[in-house]
């Protein structure tokens, strides 16, 4: 049977309670100091380009020039190579600051005195890509000609291969692509604040995200930034609330991406030394160029597999499922033709989908699936024709130990509830004791009846949740 369709964005990610980061000394943060080196790698017509380069400057809604070179535009690039690098090299190198620059390789072979400076500041060198150009239009194969010759002009410029990689205005197949090469880590994702893995083909990798908000080129699109005070007010805040955050027990991990043509003009930079001297201050902040953060998430959190529900045939999906929903295999088999997805590959997730068709299926239907459930302690029990899950539950609570008065004060109980409603009495017994089932069933025999099947149900659903948590776990 062909496969339903399915939701493949992860919008769970590490959830609500994420693993700590394994930051030396008990960090708090780990800061990573992005600096993209593109000049000499932007559009322009000396490099083959249709037209100029229209991002990221200080010219105001800046268009590109079709068949023409922008001088102005050139230059601003070339301020950032001849001016902006070298007052960040300066900051970095005099504070010991260790930073990763994300070097685009055609603009790494047009810069050789800065990439020796870089290479001598021990600073990691990630690819930013061949160009500093759009990919979105870019046929798969031609981006995966432009990724490989980047990778091999990168290793000949700089004396060894990039460590990661980011490409920044990717396509939608730039993440795989790049996942391709078995790189330490890659970056072009903003969807958390931790590293994570993903599985690429038959690897796992391991994607570092990036950030376009604690960015500086902020001061060249909107909203933005027009001082560098403005730059510095929101790194600390992000600062702050991390390491607050961090000191609570959740380790996080900071980007700052930088630009030298922007930030590395001296209005600008200020904010930058601003923050620098802010972060000083604190011993749990942890300042790393992103191979370092890479090695030490791998080492601590290692990729885990796991079952992943969303991706099972139908058959393989209502054998491990059929049987959450007591003897109602029909509400696996449904919920396998939903849209899932990542979402749904843990226990919250499943659950909701099975219960989605609980919910929506016919009250007779629903009947159906109260009245498969067995007597709490009843006759089945005794006679052990219980399935596995439900005896596992009735022992958790005691239930497969009575005593001759509460056997019968069960039974008592059972006939007279099953009179009155059509349907057995159902309670998540993993969540109660003997003495609390009980008393939820003296209490609840009195209800009306579409109140007892609302409350019958929702516990359903509850064992299924249940159930799911433990046979996901």
């Amino acid at each position: 049977m062909t496969m339903p369709p399915r939701y493949p964005r992860d919008m769970t990610g590490h959830g609500p309670n994420p693993p700590a980061g394994p930051w030396p000394n008990g960090a708090s943060v780990a800061v990573s100091l992005v600096l993209n080196y593109e000049e000499g790698g932007e559009n322009s017509l000396l490099h083959g380009d249709a037209a100029s380069e229209a991002f990221l400057s200080d010219i105001a809604g800046a268009q590109p020039w079709p068949g023409q070179r922008h001088w102005n535009m050139e230059s601003i690039y070339d301020y950032g190579a001849r001016a902006g690098f070298w007052r960040l090299h300066r900051l970095f190198t005099e504070r010991g600051i260790p930073i990763t620059i994300f070097g685009v390789a055609t603009a790494l072979a047009r810069s050789p005195e800065q990439v020796a400076a870089m290479t001598a500041a021990d600073w990691e060198i990630a690819s930013h890509g061949l160009k500093w150009v759009e990919h979105k239009d870019m046929p798969e194969e031609e981006e995966r000609a432009q990724i490989a010759e980047a990778m091999r002009l990168h290793s000949e410029v700089v004396g060894r291969p990039p460590t990661g990689w980011y490409t920044g205005r990717c396509s939608l197949n730039t993440l795989r692509l790049t996942a391709e090469l078995g790189l330490p880590w890659i970056s072009d994702a903003y969807d958390d604040d931790l590293p994570h893995w993903i599985r690429a083909g038959d690897r796992d990798q391991l994607v570092l995200p990036y950030t376009l908000e604690a960015n500086d080129m902020r001061f060249a699109t909107a909203p933005g930034y027009t001082t560098g005070e403005q730059f510095y007010c929101y790194l600390k805040d992000s600062l702050d609330v991390l390491r607050s955050e961090g000191r609570a027990g959740a380790p996080k991990m900071l980007s700052i991406g930088l630009h030298n043509r922007l930030i590395g003009r001296p209005g600008k930079i200020a904010g930058l030394i601003r923050f620098l001297d802010h972060a000083a201050g604190f011993e749990d902040v942890w300042f790393a160029r992103r191979i370092d953060i890479a090695r030490a998430w791998a080492e601590a959190h290692p990729p885990r597999h796991r079952e992943r529900p969303s991706a099972m045939d139908r058959e393989t999906f209502v054998a491990r499922f059929g049987g959450i929903y007591e003897h109602s295999p029909w509400i696996a088999e449904r919920a396998w033709s939903l849209e899932l997805g990542p979402a749904h590959d843990g226990p919250v997730g499943l659950a909701n989908a099975l219960a989605r068709i609980f919910r929506s299926a016919s009250e007779e239907e629903r009947l159906g699936v109260l009245r498969a459930h067995p007597d709490l302690a009843g006759k089945l029990a005794q006679a052990r024709h219980l399935s596995a899950d439900s005896t596992a539950e009735q022992a958790s609570a005691g239930l497969d130990a009575l005593t001759d008065a509460e056997r019968a004060r069960f039974e008592a109980l059972n006939d007279a509830y099953v009179d009155r409603f059509g349907f057995p009495f159902i309670i998540a017994v993993r969540d109660h004791d003997k003495a609390g089932i009980l008393a939820a069933f003296e209490a609840r025999i009195d209800n009306d009846r579409a109140a007892e099947i609302a409350t019958a149900c929702t516990q359903v659903e509850r064992i299924a949740t249940l159930r799911l948590a433990e046979a996901l776990s």
